[in-house]
C-alpha cells in the first residue's frame, strides 16, 4: 500500500473550495484579530491544523487546498501523520517538552541515543553533529565553528594570548578577527545578522539591519534544460566565469575569507541549480586556500531533491566542512567530520538549550519514515511524471512556462513567468483552484509538496493549473 494511504485513508479526494475569494470571510475575521497582536500581512490564509490531512490543507472558511507548498517546503510526511502523533506523545516527549533539558550542562539520558539514531541519516561522510532551533541559527552556528576552526589552524593549536583575551573585550582584533564568508548573489541563508550578510535574494530581507563587509560572488544562470547538449558548452563557460569571479574575490577581498557557504539550488533565490562541477571546483578552490567550505541543505535536505541531501548528486570529494540543515527535519543544525571542528574550550559553541531534543525526536522519525516507506524513490518517480507533464504543458505555453527546471531532483521544481505580476496572479488562480503553492525570486513558481505526494495529486495540480493558466 502507498504510504499515502497507509498514513491518510480519509485523505480528500481532491480540494474544494467554498468561497469567492481567499482569504475567505472567516479567514478575514481572524486575521482581523490576529493583526492586533501580530503582523498577519503575509499571512496566504488562517489554516485549521486540526483538519488538514496529508497533502491537504484546510482553512477556517472550510476551504480545502492540496498543499504543494507545505509549510514552506517544510512538512515532509504530510498534516496530521501519526507515526510523528505516536512521536509526540511518548514518554520521551514529554520529558523533552515539560522538562526542555539545557542539554549542555544537563543533557538528559535519551540524547545521546537521540544524536546517534540522527545520524544515521547524516551525509556521506559526515559523522558529528551540533543542534540548533532554526535554519538561519545553523547558517550562524555554522559560521562560528567555521571562524573558530579557522583561528585554531592559524595559531597551530596554542592557546589564547594575553592580546586576544584583552582585545576581544573591545571587539579589535586580533581577538575579534577581520574575517569574511564568501556566499554568492541571489542566494538565502536566513533573516539573522551573519546569516542576513551571506543573503542576497531580496533588499527587503535585511534593509535597515547593519551588516558585515563579506562578498558576494556570481551564482551561474544556465541554460534549460540542464541536460540539452547544446547548453553544455555556454553552462559550462558559465560555470568557469563564476568560478573565476569566486577565486578572484577570495584573493582579493579585504577581509581575508575564512568560509564559503552555498545552497546546492538557491531556493528562496528562485531555484537556481549549480551543476556537479560547480560545487566539486568550489570545493577544490576551499582546499587550495584553506577555507571552510559550508553546504546549506536547510531547504534541498531531507529528500525534497530525491536524495536525502541534495549536494551527494555531485559526490563533492573530500567531502564539504559542514552540512547545515532544517525545514524537512523538523531541527536544526549542522554535520561535520573533522573533530578540530569542536571547539578547543567548553561554552565556545554554547547555548541554555543547544538545540531541542524534542525537535530531534521528530526529526527521527521523520528519517525513519522516510527510509522504511521508501520515500526517496517515491518522490523520483512522482517528480519525473509531474515533469512530463509540466514539459507538456510548457509545449502548449511556452510564454508561461521558461526555464522550466528541476529534472531528475525530484519534486524540487520551478519554472518562471514573465513578470511577477502574473506570476503574482497564477499564485492566486491556482489557490482559488483548490491549490496551494509558493513563488521564489520575482518571477518562479516553486513546487514543494510533501514526500507523501503521488501521481494522484500531480494530476490533481496539473488539472488545476490548466484551468488557471486559461483564467490569467
Amino acid at each position: 500500500m502507498p504510504a499515502c494511504e497507509s498514513y491518510y485513508p480519509a485523505e480528500p479526494k481532491q480540494p474544494v473550495i467554498k468561497t469567492k475569494t481567499i482569504p475567505g470571510p472567516e479567514c478575514n475575521k481572524e486575521l482581523e484579530k490576529l493583526d492586533k497582536v501580530f503582523d498577519s500581512r503575509p499571512a496566504y490564509f488562517v489554516a485549521d491544523y486540526e483538519k488538514s490531512l496529508g497533502n491537504y490543507i484546510v482553512d477556517v472558511d472550510g476551504n480545502t487546498y492540496l498543499d504543494l507548498y507545505a509549510q514552506i517546503a517544510s512538512i515532509a510526511l504530510g498534516y496530521n501523520n501519526p507515526e510523528l502523533i505516536k512521536a509526540a506523545q511518548s514518554p520521551t516527549m514529554i520529558r523533552a517538552l515539560v522538562d526542555r533539558p539545557a542539554l549542555g550542562n544537563f543533557p538528559s539520558k535519551e540524547i545521546t541515543p537521540l544524536l546517534n539514531d540522527l545520524l544515521k541519516f547524516a551525509p556521506k561522510g559526515q559523522d558529528h553533529v551540533w543542534s540548533g532551533l532554526s535554519g538561519a541559527d545553523a547558517n550562524e552556528l555554522a559560521f562560528k565553528a567555521a571562524f573558530i576552526y579557522y583561528r585554531f589552524k592559524q595559531r597551530n593549536g596554542k592557546d589564547f594570548t594575553a592580546e586576544e583575551l584583552e582585545s576581544v573585550m573591545d571587539n579589535s582584533p586580533p581577538g575579534s578577527p577581520e574575517l569574511s564568508v564568501l556566499s554568492f548573489k541571489r542566494a538565502f541563508h536566513g533573516r539573522l545578522f551573519a546569516s542576513g550578510s551571506v543573503t542576497c535574494s531580496k533588499p527587503i530581507h535585511k534593509l535597515d539591519v547593519p551588516a558585515f563587509r563579506w562578498p558576494h560572488a556570481e551564482f551561474p544562470s544556465y541554460k534549460y534544460p540542464l541536460d540539452d547538449e547544446a547548453n553544455s558548452k555556454v553552462n559550462k563557460e558559465e560555470d568557469d566565469r563564476c568560478l573565476k569571479i569566486a577565486e578572484d574575490l577570495i584573493k582579493t577581498w579585504p577581509i581575508k575569507v575564512a568560509a564559503l557557504i552555498i545552497e546546492p539550488i538557491q531556493s528562496e533565490g528562485g531555484d537556481n541549480h549549480a551543476s556537479k562541477y560547480f560545487l566539486q571546483s568550489l570545493r577544490t578552490l576551499t582546499l587550495k586556500y584553506n577555507i571552510v567550505y559550508i553546504i546549506d541543505e536547510v531547504q534541498t535536505g531531507v529528500g525534497a531533491t530525491g536524495k536525502f541531501w541534495c549536494h551527494e548528486y555531485a559526490d563533492i570529494q573530500p567531502p564539504v566542512d559542514l552540512v547545515t540543515f532544517s525545514k524537512k527535519f523538523q531541527t536544526a543544525g549542522y554535520f561535520f567530520h573533522d573533530p578540530a571542528f569542536i571547539p578547543s574550550k567548553p561554552y565556545r559553541q554554547f547555548n541554555t538549550w543547544c538545540g531541542d531534543s524534542a525537535r530531534i525526536l521528530i526529526a527521527n522519525t521523520i528519517g525513519g519514515e522516510i527510509v522504511k516507506n521508501d520515500l526517496l524513490e517515491q518522490c523520483s518517480r512522482v517528480g519525473n511524471y509531474l515533469f512530463k507533464k509540466l514539459e507538456n504543458l510548457q509545449a502548449k505555453n511556452p510564454t508561461l512556462f521558461q526555464n522550466l527546471r528541476g529534472k531528475g531532483r525530484g519534486t524540487f521544481i520551478a519554472w518562471d513567468l514573465p513578470t511577477g505580476e502574473i506570476r503574482d496572479l497564477l499564485l492566486k488562480k491556482l489557490r482559488l483552484n483548490g491549490c496551494n503553492v509558493g513563488g521564489c525570486a520575482v518571477t518562479a513558481v516553486r513546487l514543494r509538496p510533501t514526500l507523501t505526494f503521488e501521481e494522484k495529486h500531480a494530476d490533481i495540480f496539473i488539472e488545476a493549473l490548466t484551468k488557471s493558466i486559461a483564467e490569467l
